[in-house]
């Protein structure tokens, strides 16, 4: 059986650097389209659906941040926001946009392809998952298909894969660390990434964020999903 070929979506305005990741990810089994702008990323992403977007905060049309939110609302694809700003403040604005991953320039080869094959395993599915049904809240993990009152809510790959580690051992306390092995792949992911990523969920997934019924916080431990009604595994 030939190997399959993944693609990838290089979008970062300096020649330099999308040199770079074609030549370090070819050899790898990836194919790479490249972007240099915001605009052309959008374009690309839409017509040729990569499995991976790798996207440079500081392009010369629309910032990183704008084209994460902007394919937030209509795609999933696994976005890795690569960046040479380090602050706390950046790293939120990416992933309150809907970035599953952040990491700073300069970033070792080895590192960059951890992360980039944890964010692929995270939207592999899984056929034989069950449909879990929480008060108005359905989750498919089949189909990584989640509803709100009858409505689909898009959820960035990161997001899906928190609430299905945590749906699936419903009414137990899932450690941060727990957590960020699961989802993540290791444990020294940024426990603040985590922190946004679990209220991002709950805005999409609670009626009332500010009072979660599903996912509640264990302070100082992890957190737990709550089963509301007869929701059953």
């Amino acid at each position: 059986m030939s190997k399959q070929i993944l693609r990838a979506l290089v979008v970062d305005d300096e020649p330099a650097v999308r040199r770079f990741l074609r030549t370090s990810l070819e050899p790898r089994g990836y194919h790479v389209s490249e972007a240099s702008s915001g605009g052309e990323a959008i374009e690309k992403v839409a017509g040729s659906r990569p499995d991976v977007i790798l996207l440079d905060m500081g392009l010369p049309d629309l910032s990183g941040v704008e084209v994460t939110r902007i394919l937030r609302e209509w795609c999933s694809i696994p976005i890795l926001v690569l960046s040479v700003r380090d602050g706390e403040a950046d790293k939120v604005a990416a992933l309150d946009a809907g970035a599953d991953d952040y990491l700073t320039k300069p970033f070792g080869l080895n590192e960059l392809l951890a992360r980039v094959r944890a964010a692929l395993r995270r939207v592999q599915q899984n056929p034989d998952e069950p449909v879990l049904v929480s008060g108005g809240l359905s989750i498919d993990l089949t189909n990584r298909e989640v509803l709100r009152e009858g409505i689909r809510v898009v959820l960035t790959p990161t997001e899906y894969d928190i609430l299905k580690a945590l749906a699936r051992k419903a009414g137990k306390v899932l450690t941060h660390q727990q957590l960020m092995r699961e989802v993540w792949g290791h444990v020294e992911q940024d426990l603040h990434t985590l922190r946004v990523n679990i209220s991002n969920l709950r805005k999409k997934i609670e009626p009332e964020p500010g009072r979660p019924v599903h996912l509640l916080t264990e302070p100082g431990v992890g957190y737990r999903f709550v089963l509301v009604g007869n929701g059953e595994l």
